[in-house]
């Protein structure tokens, strides 16, 4: 059978692992942002790295 992952096929597979510290008031507006969006945390900090590096493109 050998050592074939399962899951779904994906064209943007997500194989880097990030660790990051957050204080209280930044991890709550994470949450709120997660929970109002409908969206995972890690999606949630994909979309703003987007939007910033979108910003940077302006300048």
């Amino acid at each position: 059978m050998g050592n074939k992952k399962l899951g779904r096929p994906t064209d943007n597979p997500k194989d880097i692992s990030l660790k990051i510290r957050l204080d209280n008031d930044t991890s709550h507006m994470l949450e709120e942002c997660s929970e109002a969006l409908k969206l995972s945390k890690a999606e949630v900090v994909r979309q703003g790295i987007h939007k910033m590096h979108s910003g940077l493109n302006k300048k």
